[in-house]
């Protein structure tokens, strides 16, 4: 008797990878499921999600800016900026994890992929190319200040529309990070002596 055999995709018992598959969205971006348990109307999902999809994308922005900087810095002051920015990127992706958790607790869907970022994205890009220290600290500093002001905006309308839980997740994760990281990064930009103190010429004795 001749033995069975069967295509590697048609069995259903078949051990085979099922590759080279597609299939309609099963949800649209910008829309959100039925979430009962969080006792939020969907009108206040939906608004909270599209809001926090900008901060999203405005975070992965800057989370990248972080690292070019990290990759390009050069200088006197190489290690320990080397350094910070690092250190600074490790956190941004956790605040960007973070975000998007919450999206989809409110069952929305977060952005994800860099050219849907780049479409959404209001922290202006930099070049490819390498700039002056200062320059970079400024690019970063001004897209700490978009965060920043879009993560009062969001704490303020998550509070009128009682999701605490989003109001809480962008002032404790969100805001607090940016503003300290913020505060590190702009003291760099503060011209002072390094082996010369500016002494104040002595009055002549009367």
């Amino acid at each position: 008797m001749a033995k069975r055999t069967h295509s590697g995709n048609n069995s259903s018992n078949s051990a085979e990878p099922r590759v080279h598959q597609r299939g309609r969205e099963i949800q649209a971006f910008n829309t959100v499921t039925h979430a009962f348990h969080l006792e939020l109307e969907e009108p206040v999902r939906l608004e909270m999600t599209e809001k926090l999809n900008q901060l999203l994308a405005d975070s992965m922005t800057l989370r990248d800016l972080y690292k070019k900087a990290h990759w390009q810095v050069m200088g006197p002051t190489f290690y320990q900026l080397h350094l910070l920015y690092d250190k600074h990127f490790g956190e941004q992706v956790e605040i960007v994890d973070t975000i998007a958790e919450r999206i989809q607790l409110l069952g929305g869907l977060a952005i994800a992929m860099a050219h849907d970022v780049a479409e959404t994205a209001q922290i202006k890009r930099p070049p490819r190319g390498r700039e002056e220290i200062p320059v970079v600290i400024s690019r970063l500093l001004d897209a700490h200040q978009v965060i920043i002001r879009q993560c009062r905006e969001i704490a303020d309308r998550a509070d009128k529309l009682g999701d605490h839980g989003t109001n809480d997740m962008v002032v404790s994760d969100v805001l607090r990070t940016n503003e300290l990281q913020s505060w590190f990064i702009s003291e760099h930009l503060v011209e002072t002596p390094l082996v010369h103190a500016n002494v104040p010429a002595m009055k002549a004795a009367d």
